[in-house]
């Protein structure tokens, strides 16, 4: 699929929530269930300024001349090898060149302490670490869970939402962690169109804002898994 389609899709719902992005959230959700893509939908998603900075940084680093390049869209929201790749000194510097007129001298060193120590250009590294510090909206342990890209085993497929067993967000002892495996009811489909058509219960899916994404497939399950705990780790470290 597109990489353009790919990332609307998970922009969609903290759009309409008016957390992020311009006011286009009708033509994101057409753009996702006609799943076609042109120039239009690349001029909505540049809008998204938390997010498409890290889209330049990873492709860059990779070589690769497109922000929206499917490769570099999976790297940011589920994570792959590209981020691996990625230069900590121009994630260092990319970081101070967005926030250092914006954060005070304390908040901007936290910030500028964690590619050092080996964080990625990952959204769970946004949600856990800058947004955090930075975001518009409360922070909470609510907001975490579900601002992160959440995913989970479908276990019942209904029309308007799917039942997911999954592991939320928990601190216990001042620390964050997943916790026990759960069921969760996820939202699939607005005004009787969705985005995933394709899914029985067995298969995996991800959600963000309580908003059903896409079908994954086990290497992008162990990948988001494995990029979201390895940041979890980096925030409990620094908390």
């Amino acid at each position: 699929m597109d990489g353009t389609i790919i990332f609307a899709r998970y922009a969609f719902m903290p759009n309409r929530l008016n957390y992020c992005g311009g006011d286009d959230n009708k033509a994101l959700f057409d753009y996702c269930v006609a799943k076609q893509t042109d120039p239009g939908l690349v001029f909505v998603l540049q809008k998204f300024q938390a997010a498409y900075p890290y889209l330049k940084l990873i492709a860059s680093s990779n070589r690769i001349p497109d922000p929206f390049d499917a490769r570099v869209v999976e790297a940011y929201w589920i994570g792959n090898e590209l981020l691996d790749r990625v230069d900590l000194a121009q994630f260092y510097n990319s970081l101070h060149e967005r926030f250092a007129k914006h954060l005070d001298p304390k908040t901007l060193s936290y910030l500028l302490s964690k590619p050092p120590l080996g964080a990625r250009p990952h959204h769970s590294f946004h949600v856990f670490d800058v947004h955090s510090r930075i975001g518009s909206i409360e922070h909470s342990l609510d907001t975490m869970e579900n601002c992160r890209i959440g995913w989970g085993r479908v276990r019942e497929t209904g029309t308007v939402d799917f039942v997911v067993e999954h592991q939320p967000l928990v601190l216990e002892q001042g620390r964050l962690k997943l916790g026990e495996l759960r069921d969760k009811r996820v939202m699939r489909q607005i005004d009787g169109a969705d985005f995933i058509s394709n899914c029985q219960a067995g298969d995996f899916i991800s959600f963000h804002w309580n908003w059903a994404c896409e079908v994954l497939s086990l290497r992008q399950v162990n990948n988001l898994e494995r990029y979201t705990r390895y940041h979890l780790k980096l925030a409990n470290d620094t908390l």
